[in-house]
């Protein structure tokens, strides 16, 4: 067979297997209108040069090479010959494709994997193997594919802790433009997901082509454009120099990269990665999360914990975790971290009074961590400092008082295992906050980079303690959103999208963070009064508005709070109890509102939607503009509704009063009048199909 196609839900990838050397990516996007596509191999051929699934100059590629790497000096091109390619695909189900080819002169096999699920989402993965005698030292090895000359236009990311997922846009000219993280974690200014496409594409509008690397580690985004006119997208694992050395018969084998396509612009695109982590692992119902650290911090007082438990389950909590602070030496974050015991002197009889009271108050227990990083300052870099990662007899940088244990270590992990599977049996945890609060400086391992082999023994421990634990579900917390990426959340149930619980910021961060993550694993937290990072003080209503689209959450020192703001947080904790259903499983949907000042944003599902409508400023105009709610049936009518407490200061108009029904159609293209807010407010809609 010369001529391959995948194809699901619209979207189409089209191979030319022609050969001798590997398929050609003839077309990644729109579904060709046909389930033949050897009879569009000619116009294909034709029209602009298409990349091999592994470009390389000896196939006349003359950009960025998806394979890099040398044997002591000597330097091969390589120039694969395919040996087999086997199929298994049925024309609007997507399928997979797996190739296998070498190059004898360079001595080395390889191995690509494509698949296309049902949601037209493309995963891609190369596992090349050293079959010479001598050591062949890999350099880079990526995943990539084809947008066509149209895609003209880029959007990527960039942030910093507290303020993750910043949006950048630029025009995709010729050259190469590389977004690269050498960070030992996927970092707060990683781009998670690189966009192309054509200029002006926005939430609900235009076609757009995205890659995504799901690797925690190093990594590298980018585009390219050649002057013969093939452009592409790629992404993979970022190796340091002598990082992966292949002796004979060993292989590498890259991360997962995934790719979508779409034409109905970001949503389209977000939809197909929402329903494609979806279905690889389905989540039970999430509970409402309380974390104690911006309550509490290091004070650990039981009788002041045993209060906020109390408050928090007559508010509709249903989780409770105890964060940084319960373990030996641990009064602030300079010591203590890695002795992962329960404090005697602070808990006598353990956590066990705490967790019996968690559970008698109806609530699930949860413990923090940071398995990967020590203090100097702590029994276990005392007994053990060999086990640092880094230079023997040179510590690298510190930062936030802590270095980083060497996973890859055989006594490293035995130990974190051991310790971690002990505290998750002793208290029956059904929830672990993993943290990771510091980017990783000179990670030298056995002479040579770590990252690679720190990041492969984080996902084996993550592995072998849901093995054990089948119930157990784990945060992936990294000083914020600085591991959020489809690596990790393969292996844990939400991500903490930033440290800041500032409403403002997190309607911003969350937004963008949604593209890649759905709202059920985004962990979303109702902060305090006044917000303990940015010092901004906003009301109660726009906090939980904001959190309520979200995996919801409270980390607020609730003892502090007055009854009437206990009664209007269990208004809002009710709410997303009864929204959640349509809040964590529907399809997000986000308008390319006209005014800068606010944004709408929703959940659509076919019988029910939620709409939030936010003023984050003041408005550039006297009267606000009007709210098209996408993603509607335009065929169905809907009862409309204001859902939840309304702020005081809002002028409301006329629909708000009662409910009302109108077609999709009108709701989508002239839209409702919009309630006049101050900044720093929410309304809630809700819409059921009727």
């Amino acid at each position: 067979m010369s001529f391959l196609m995948l194809s699901a839900a619209d979207v189409a990838l089209l191979l030319d297997a022609s050969g001798p050397g590997l398929p050609r990516v003839r077309h990644f996007g729109a579904a060709p209108g046909t389930d033949d596509g050897a009879e569009l191999l000619p116009l294909l051929a034709s029209l602009v040069p298409a990349p091999p699934l592994l470009p390389a100059q000896g196939d006349g590629w003359y950009g960025r090479p998806g394979l890099a790497g040398s044997r002591d000096g000597e330097h091969w091109p390589v120039r694969w010959t395919t040996a087999g390619v086997d199929v298994s695909a049925e024309p609007g189900r997507g399928g997979t494709v797996t190739v296998t080819a070498a190059d004898e002169r360079a001595g080395l096999a390889l191995v690509s994997e494509v698949a296309m699920d049902a949601h037209g989402v493309v995963t891609l993965r190369h596992t090349v193997t050293n079959t010479a005698a001598s050591a062949y030292r890999l350099a880079g090895l990526v995943c990539a594919l084809p947008v066509p000359a149209r895609a003209d236009e880029l959007l990527d990311f960039t942030g910093r802790w507290a303020l993750e997922k910043v949006p950048q846009r630029r025009a995709f000219g010729h050259g190469v433009w590389s977004r690269e993280n050498r960070r030992g974690r996927t970092g707060h200014d990683a781009t998670g997901l690189l966009v192309a496409g054509g200029a002006g594409f926005g939430f609900r509008s235009g076609e757009v082509w995205a890659v995504h690397a799901g690797w925690s580690g190093d990594h590298v985004h980018y585009a390219e454009r050649l002057q013969e006119g093939a452009a592409l997208l790629g992404a993979g694992e970022l190796p340091e120099p002598g990082e992966i050395v292949l002796r004979q018969g060993e292989s590498y084998r890259t991360p997962l990269v995934y790719f979508t396509w779409s034409a109905e612009g970001l949503d389209g695109a977000s939809a197909r990665l929402h329903d494609h982590l979806r279905a690889a692992r389905p989540l039970p119902v999430r509970p409402v999360t309380l974390n104690n650290w911006e309550a509490t911090y290091f004070d650990h007082g039981l009788d002041r914990l045993l209060e906020l438990a109390g408050r928090a389950a007559a508010a509709g909590v249903e989780r409770f975790v105890l964060d940084d602070g319960w373990f030996r030496h641990r009064r602030d974050d300079r010591a203590g971290l890695g002795d992962w015991y329960v404090d005697e002197g602070v808990w006598p009889a353990g956590l066990h009074p705490l967790a019996k009271r968690v559970r008698e108050l109806g609530m699930q227990f949860g413990l923090w961590f940071e398995p990967e990083m020590v203090n100097p300052d702590s029994d276990l870099a005392r007994a053990h400092p060999d086990w640092v990662l880094g230079h023997a007899g040179r510590l690298p940088p510190p930062h936030r008082n802590q270095q980083t244990l060497d996973l890859a270590r055989p006594e490293v992990y035995a130990y974190l295992l051991e310790r971690i599977d002990a505290l998750i049996g002793e208290y029956a945890l059904d929830y672990l906050k993993w943290d990771h609060n510091r980017d990783i400086a000179e990670p030298v391992h056995d002479g040579v980079s770590g990252v690679h082999a720190q990041t492969l023994a984080a996902y084996r421990l993550l592995d072998e303690l849901r093995a054990r634990h089948p119930g157990l579900e784990i945060e992936s917390c990294s000083s914020g959103g600085a591991r959020v990426d489809y690596g990790v959340l393969a292996r844990t149930d939400r991500v903490w999208a930033s440290d800041s619980n500032d409403a403002l910021d997190r309607q911003a961060i969350q937004r963008w963070t949604g593209l890649l993550v759905p709202p059920e694993r985004m962990g979303a937290h109702v902060g305090a009064p006044r917000d303990h990072i940015t010092g901004r003080s906003l009301p109660l209503a726009f906090r939980a508005g904001t959190a309520l689209f979200g995996h919801m959450g409270v980390e607020w020192d609730l003892t502090s709070a007055s009854e009437a703001e206990l009664e209007e947080l269990a208004v809002w904790i009710a709410l997303h109890k009864r929204l959640r259903p349509v809040l964590h499983a529907g399809r997000v949907v986000r308008a390319d509102h006209p005014d800068p000042s606010a944004l709408l944003h929703g959940v659509v599902l076919p019988e029910r939607a939620v709409f939030g409508y936010a003023q984050l400023a003041s408005r550039p105009e006297s009267a606000p503009a009007p709210l098209r709610l996408p993603g509607l049936d335009p065929a169905a009518r809907y009862e409309v509704r204001v859902a939840g407490p309304v702020p005081g200061s809002a002028l409301m108009p006329w629909w708000a009063s009662e409910p009302v029904r109108l077609p999709g159609a009108a709701l989508a293209e002239l839209g409702l009048p919009a309630p006049a807010l101050q900044p720093a407010s929410v309304v809630v809609i809700e819409l059921e199909r009727v």
